[in-house]
């Protein structure tokens, strides 16, 4: 978990830069878009000059904007934050820098400047601080006139929609670290063994979609007696006791090697067994 942590921590400061300065190229194009929104925000120092190359991706076309937690909710877009000093110095800084060298790479004028900004007139930052001061003023009152015409639901639905996204990334990165870390794979249900074979057994028609075919190999499976699905579930156990010995094997050596995280013993539970069929009542002449 440490380590998922510390990665997680780096990431987002770079990731912080990048979006700045995506934010200020955007802006170049279209000096009536509205900023990128952030959460955070991110001031550099002199170490700006050293900081990876993470912004090589970066390009000088204009950024299409992801819609905000609230628009996703269909509410109206929240007050955007203002550019930080060292953002308006890139964003006044750029136009010229590539007039003077206009076959300047992005990578390059982020990097020059970086190092500008170390060295910058002490009366530019302190107009530019000046600035951004007055702009988070407006910004602090708009938000605030926002968050009043909220309801709870709507401020529940915005939460519960930032914790759906939160726990999302974290079942991405961690299902690609156990990936990685080369898990066994757990053996096919016996209803996908049978979807299998009847796909070689009854193919799809041309004429028919594959979402129609599916559709009916499903009730065909649900019309399946007990005997006849047992078929498909004995495979599915025999390799169930191959698969619990190899992730038992495995997951004692993600513990050796400390990655806890990754361990999950609810993966041993056996498959449900198949639901016995009821049987129709008989109908009354």
């Amino acid at each position: 978990m440490i380590y998922t942590t510390t990665l997680l921590s780096r990431g987002s400061i770079i990731g912080s830069l990048i979006n700045k300065v995506r934010q200020v190229v955007a802006k170049t194009h279209d000096s009536s878009a509205h900023p990128i929104q952030i959460d955070k925000q991110f001031t550099p120092t002199t170490s700006c000059a050293n900081r990876p190359l993470a912004v090589a991706n970066l390009s000088n076309s204009p950024v299409q904007q992801s819609k905000t937690l609230e628009e996703q909710v269909g509410l109206p877009p929240r007050p955007k934050k203002p550019l930080t000093p060292y953002f308006r110095f890139m964003r006044e800084m750029r136009p010229k820098l590539i007039a003077t060298n206009p076959s300047i790479t992005t990578i390059e004028v982020v990097r020059q400047l970086a190092k500008s900004w170390v060295d910058a007139d002490t009366k530019l930052k302190e107009r530019l601080q000046v600035e951004f001061k007055k702009d988070q003023q407006v910004y602090i009152e708009q938000r605030t006139k926002y968050d009043a015409t909220l309801t709870d639901e709507q401020r529940a639905g915005i939460k519960q929609l930032k914790q759906d996204i939160v726990e999302a990334k974290e079942r991405r990165q961690l299902r690609k670290r156990v990936k990685e870390l080369g898990r066994p794979k757990k053996p096919a249900s016996a209803f996908l063994r049978f979807i299998v074979s009847e796909r070689v057994n009854t193919p799809q028609p041309p004429q028919q979609t594959y979402r129609e075919w599916h559709q009916k190999t499903t009730a065909k499976w649900s019309r399946l007696s007990d005997a006849e699905k047992a078929v498909y579930l004995q495979d599915t156990r025999k390799e169930l006791e191959l698969y619990k010995k190899a992730i038992t094997v495995w997951e004692e050596k993600m513990i050796r090697l400390g990655h806890i995280d990754v361990v999950r013993h609810g993966n041993l539970i056996d498959p449900p067994e198949p639901k016995t069929r009821k049987a129709q009542p008989v109908k009354e002449k």
